[in-house]
């Protein structure tokens, strides 16, 4: 797995054997930093078979659109299919003319409990655990290897003072009962488990 800094967002490259998934982008307008990045980390544009947000805030999916129309698929989880165009109409607001809304159309929509059976096509072993302390259509990444990639979802630490720390308490321990060892935020560093 890499691990690409391209903007504020965190983002994630695991290869797999049939081709690589992207794990978040970075928001609109980042697009020439992110072929920066994916030149310095050695990847190919082509070894980018799919991309795929821990869930569609504009930093974390700014650039699916755009990475869509280069030809890359959108893989979709079934809790986040009502949630893919959430950018749109903050991107509207704010002007932004560089964004390209994602392409729901194009996109491959895949029912979280099919996880391990999809990454397995691309040669990755590991699955998706829904994790919506965050928000409604956020997911975590779960590989076997022990890497876990939790987007936006608080550390546990923070329960106490979060809205609902019994959503959020049990997010993690629907992904801890996989052993991770690693854990990969969105914003902060990774933290050894």
């Amino acid at each position: 797995m890499i691990k690409l800094k391209y903007g504020n967002t965190n983002t994630f490259f695991i290869p797999g054997d049939n081709g690589g998934l992207l794990v978040d982008t970075d928001a609109a307008g980042s697009l020439t930093r992110f072929f920066k990045a994916i030149k310095a980390a050695g990847i190919g544009f082509d070894e980018i078979k799919y991309v795929t947000a821990t869930h569609f805030h504009p930093d974390h999916a700014g650039l699916i659109g755009e990475l869509q129309k280069r030809g890359v698929k959108l893989a979709v989880f079934d809790v986040q299919r009502p949630y893919v165009h959430f950018a749109d109409g903050i991107y509207e607001k704010d002007g932004a003319r560089t964004y390209v809304p994602v392409d729901e159309f194009a996109a491959e929509t895949v029912p979280t409990d099919a996880s391990r059976a999809f990454l397995k096509t691309l040669g990755i072993d590991g699955e998706v655990v829904p994790t919506p302390s965050h928000s409604k259509d956020s997911v975590s990444l779960v590989l076997d290897d022990g890497n876990c990639l939790v987007g936006d979802l608080e550390p546990l630490s923070f329960a106490e003072g979060y809205p609902d720390p019994r959503s959020l308490k049990a997010d993690w321990n629907a992904i801890m009962i996989h052993r991770p060892k690693k854990i990969y935020f969105a914003h902060a560093n990774e933290k050894e488990i």
